[in-house]
């Protein structure tokens, strides 16, 4: 990884939200480097902050939200810091175009009253220089290349005539239209059914490996992440609590907030046993956050815990986590039995004994 070239650094992000006349503290000081061709899966609850953190890679915060502290440096040509851009306009070239995102509802990315063809050659046209005609067999090559059969008899179809799995291909068709360097997917698996699912997962790898772009994968599914991700970061109350390889978030996780996500795959339920849930909720972000923000849901809670907050302690050269259970003064304490071995317990799931 290291000899990979950095394509986005974030350095001390902090977003806020003005919400009824409060400030609400949505992003509090995340830094993450996003390197050429690598796969970045972002995963936590609801309301931790996922959405919100990659839409400043785009410009798409809401108009009461804004970066008020921290840098965004894209290093394409030359480097930008998207921190800085505020117009619509210096965003024009960029959004679509270098850094691109496919959402979680494809029948709400697409115009039900434009036809397909449409909706990936005006794309094109706008950010390449190029006729008519070459955009349409532009669009019919990216048609083909998303698995689309018989692209010139749909080019003329309108959205509702595809199925989901075929509409969100189309999504991913005109995210990739321009070959961005940087493919943004806010949960683009959600609506779909495991098997659709399963197939557009192949589909953005096998794509990446033809165009290498870098992946960017909002999710709250961990399997999703086993699938596509080369690294994990974990999100809680707006921070990174935990960052590593897959291998290394999945089979030697450090943060408890991380065992407690682990613990919570359904592929670990066993006969008449409750599926495991994590107790209480999230942190209000509108309030200042004293210690450990996971601490009142942490039953590994330490005294420091509740007073001081914890830095980002080094594991490997590639693994980081934010607990105090990391610091060589605190009390050894072993990961829950449920996630113990988990490899094996996938591939028993699965009916991969013996591998």
């Amino acid at each position: 990884m290291e000899k990979r070239k950095v394509l986005l650094s974030v350095q001390d992000l902090h977003v806020k939200f003005r919400v009824r006349g409060r400030q609400l503290h949505a992003i509090r000081g995340i830094s993450l480097d996003f390197y050429e061709g690598e796969s970045v899966a972002i995963v936590g609850e609801s309301g931790s902050g996922k959405s919100v953190f990659t839409k400043t890679f785009a410009g798409l915060l809401e108009a009461n939200g804004a970066i008020c502290q921290g840098s965004i440096l894209f290093y394409d040509d030359k480097p930008v810091d998207l921190s800085k851009l505020h117009k619509p306009r210096q965003w024009q070239q960029l959004r679509g175009g270098r850094i691109a995102t496919v959402f979680q509802d494809p029948m709400t990315s697409l115009n039900p009253v434009l036809t397909i063809g449409k909706q990936i050659t005006s794309v094109i046209q706008k950010h390449q220089d190029c006729s008519p005609t070459q955009a349409r067999a532009r669009a019919l090559e990216m048609m083909e290349k998303v698995g689309i059969s018989q692209p010139e008899k749909r080019f003329d179809d309108y959205p509702f005539q595809y199925s989901g799995g075929m509409r969100q291909r189309i999504v991913i068709a005109i995210a990739l239209s321009c070959q961005p360097r940087i493919l943004i997917c806010d949960e683009p698996t959600t609506a779909l059914d495991v098997t659709i699912q399963a197939q557009i997962l192949k589909l953005l790898k096998e794509l990446q490996k033809e165009f290498g772009y870098t992946i960017v994968f909002i999710t709250h599914d961990l399997g999703v992440v086993a699938n596509i991700a080369d690294r994990v970061a974990v999100l809680y109350a707006g921070q990174i609590v935990e960052l590593g390889t897959a291998e290394e978030i999945f089979y030697d996780p450090r943060h408890p907030y991380t065992w407690a996500l682990l613990s919570s795959l359904p592929q670990l339920a066993r006969g008449n046993t409750r599926l495991y849930s994590i107790s209480g909720t999230p942190p209000s972000l509108y309030n200042r956050i004293s210690g450990d923000p996971f601490a009142p849901r942490n039953p590994y809670c330490l005294k420091i815990d509740r007073v001081q907050e914890p830095p980002l302690f080094q594991v490997s050269d590639t693994h980081f986590a934010k607990t105090w259970l990391l610091d060589p003064r605190a009390p050894k304490v072993e990961k829950p039995e449920l996630i113990r071995d988990l490899h094996q317990k996938l591939l028993r799931e699965y009916g991969i004994e013996g591998a």
